[in-house]
């Protein structure tokens, strides 16, 4: 089991930047990738960004490719996601999830956290 908790939503103004943080505990963090989805009210759960086990392959969503940049720290047992010039349309929950490889559908993650709250005013 892991569990993962994140951290660092919050309310901001069109074109600024907030980053969220996903601390991870339980069986060795760095033997699972890791990933970012989001979900906004009414809507399906989408893929955002993920990163491999190592941090050495990243992958993005079209829709934030230059704006958000993904990373982790295994040492610290920790993924984040940098988002910059953040736009209303980003406002969703926004969870992190754990799973043995890389994936863009969020049906095959196996570890979710509770999510945080990212809301962007106009």
């Amino acid at each position: 089991q892991v569990q993962l908790v994140e951290s660092g939503g919050g309310l901001v103004q069109a074109g600024g930047s907030l980053r969220l943080s996903c601390a991870g505990s339980g069986r060795t963090f760095s033997n699972y990738a890791m990933g970012w989805f989001r979900q906004a009210p009414g809507k399906e759960r989408e893929f955002v960004a993920a990163i491999s086990r190592s941090g050495s392959f990243t992958y993005y969503a079209d829709f934030v490719k230059g704006r958000f940049t993904i990373s982790r720290d295994n040492a610290k047992n920790t993924v984040y996601l940098q988002m910059n010039s953040l736009k209303p349309e980003d406002t969703a929950v926004y969870y992190c999830a754990a799973r043995w490889v890389y994936s863009t559908d969020p049906r095959e993650y196996n570890y979710w956290g509770q999510g945080t709250q990212v809301t962007v005013s106009s």
